[in-house]
């Protein structure tokens, strides 16, 4: 990649040739490009280290994949985590899922910035609340927030998958931070004509 591809996707590390990775990377990164489009910058960062590309996806994958939540209340969990973590790649990228999954063109930006605010139910704003509080402060996570959590309707393992995925985003987000991985210019723009 030349230099300014490699600054548009992570700045503080070197972007790997996609024809130069092992082959599984290339496929999925492959099939990632032909599904939305366009590469998103994640991929070829991942790629900087092949065998955490492959154990972040796979665990991004089972998340996302076989989960007790809609796909809409992983994504809003990945927003609004990120919104705390002032993780831009990840609100504009999930903002942008988030906004085809909901059918809300102005979601994305009520969570990123106070899913407190936010145009959604009381049974989302406890599983944001439980989100935001394992990652702001894990260890006042007490039975007390279980047991709302339950009263809104969440199964323990919902309750897991919550946890999972605010957990998970806040590994992600941090990785971003790390290498400076910057958001492609299409998220911006996707699931705004709802």
């Amino acid at each position: 990649m030349s230099d300014s591809e490699t600054n548009d996707v992570m700045r503080r590390f070197e972007v790997p040739n996609i024809e130069d990775l092992p082959a599984d990377l290339q496929e999925r990164i492959e099939d990632e490009t032909e599904q939305a489009g366009f590469t998103p910058n994640i991929f070829p960062a991942m790629a900087y280290r092949p065998s955490h590309f492959r154990a972040f996806f796979d665990y991004h994958d089972a998340l996302v994949e076989d989960t007790a939540l809609e796909r809409e209340e992983v994504e809003m969990i990945i927003v609004a985590v990120s919104g705390v973590n002032d993780c831009l790649y990840c609100v504009v990228g999930h903002g942008a899922l988030l906004r085809i999954y909901a059918s809300a063109p102005k979601i994305a930006e009520q969570l990123a910035t106070n899913h407190r605010t936010a145009d959604v139910s009381d049974t989302h704003k406890a599983m944001l609340d439980f989100a935001v509080k394992l990652t702001e402060d894990p260890e006042r996570v007490t039975e007390a927030d279980f047991e709302r959590l339950e009263e809104h309707g969440f199964s323990r393992r919902a309750i897991w998958d919550i946890g999972s995925v605010a957990a998970f985003f806040n590994l992600s987000n941090r990785l971003v931070h790390l290498a400076d991985i910057r958001p492609n210019d299409e998220f911006y723009d996707l699931g705004r004509d709802q």
